[in-house]
């Protein structure tokens, strides 16, 4: 690859639509790297329950953004940006190809779009924000996160206790939506080319997939994992907790559901998620859709790009 080519692939799309596979793959006909846009994958100790390509599987690719935060530490887009584009930046010097990986669309809109300006924290705010979720509840903070920001409370799942609170603590320290902020953004990739390739399946056969990598999940000891984390010391407030299956582990553990109910339910929100992924990646612009069993048609497309 030329060293003077700005140039980057993201390789997008639902939770298991087989973004993984593909990406390595690509990455060893375009001499490419891997960095990781997953927000649970960059936890420490979390890789069962997030389906983390560990290093035995990832076939000598070398791969950024795993395994780079403690589970009791909060990792945001704007966090996210900042690794990634230094990743970006090393990877261009070796003259390969950067592969951003991953299905959480709020990262690559970040990255590709840029971040508000007024990124600041306000830990007084968000302190007492989730105090008052703790005491009433996540349906009534989503409530009151649509009233001020509908369209941003639309975008996330009603249960996503750290964005609610961010995009109130955004509204409440500013006095503008969280979604307004992003009409003021400025990309720190803006003079970067920029391949989208998205991943897409017909619904049956990625509910199919979605519950044979689920049932795969439990085969694989999800349920000993968690055991360990807690044991090691990880407390259930921990962000990578709020991962797909781990609280309905974590209520089995409690007694409160039996396994047969922790899986079925893990099926169920990882077939919404799916779902709202879908949704989220058919409105960002650019998006070149493939099946990911035609893999010679996504990698003509590169060819032709990097020409």
């Amino acid at each position: 690859m030329d060293s003077e080519a700005k140039i980057f692939a993201i390789i997008c799309g639902p939770t298991g639509v087989g973004k993984s596979a593909v990406s390595l793959e690509l990455a060893k006909t375009f001499k490419g790297e891997i960095i990781n846009c997953d927000s649970m994958q960059v936890y420490k100790g979390f890789d069962i329950g997030t389906d983390k390509l560990l290093p035995p599987f990832q076939k000598n690719i070398p791969h950024h953004l795993l395994d780079i935060v403690e589970p009791a530490n909060q990792f945001t887009a704007a966090d996210f940006v900042e690794h990634a584009v230094g990743a970006l930046t090393e990877i261009r010097k070796r003259r390969h190809l950067p592969i951003i990986v991953g299905g959480t669309g709020l990262y690559i809109k970040a990255l590709v779009e840029g971040l508000f300006p007024d990124g600041r924290t306000r830990p007084e705010i968000r302190e007492r924000l989730n105090n008052e979720y703790r005491k009433q509840g996540a349906a009534a903070m989503w409530k009151r996160l649509s009233i001020v920001d509908l369209a941003y409370a639309e975008k996330i799942g009603r249960s996503d206790r750290a964005r609610i609170i961010r995009a109130l603590e955004v509204y409440e320290a500013t006095g503008k939506p969280f979604s307004h902020h992003f009409n003021s953004t400025h990309s720190r990739v803006e003079d970067f080319k920029i391949l989208k390739i998205g991943l897409r399946l017909d619904r049956n056969v990625l509910v199919s997939r979605i519950e044979h990598r689920v049932d795969r999940m439990f085969a694989r000891g999800l349920v000993e994992e968690i055991r360990g984390l807690l044991s090691s010391g990880v407390d259930e407030s921990a962000p990578p907790f709020r991962a797909l299956g781990y609280q309905h582990v974590l209520r089995y553990l409690h007694g409160e559901i039996n396994l047969e109910t922790a899986i079925s339910e893990t099926k169920k929100d990882t077939r919404r998620y799916a779902k709202r992924q879908m949704t989220w990646f058919r409105k960002m612009e650019g998006i070149r859709w493939f099946d990911p069993n035609r893999l010679s048609d996504i990698t003509q497309t590169i060819h032709r790009n990097l020409k």
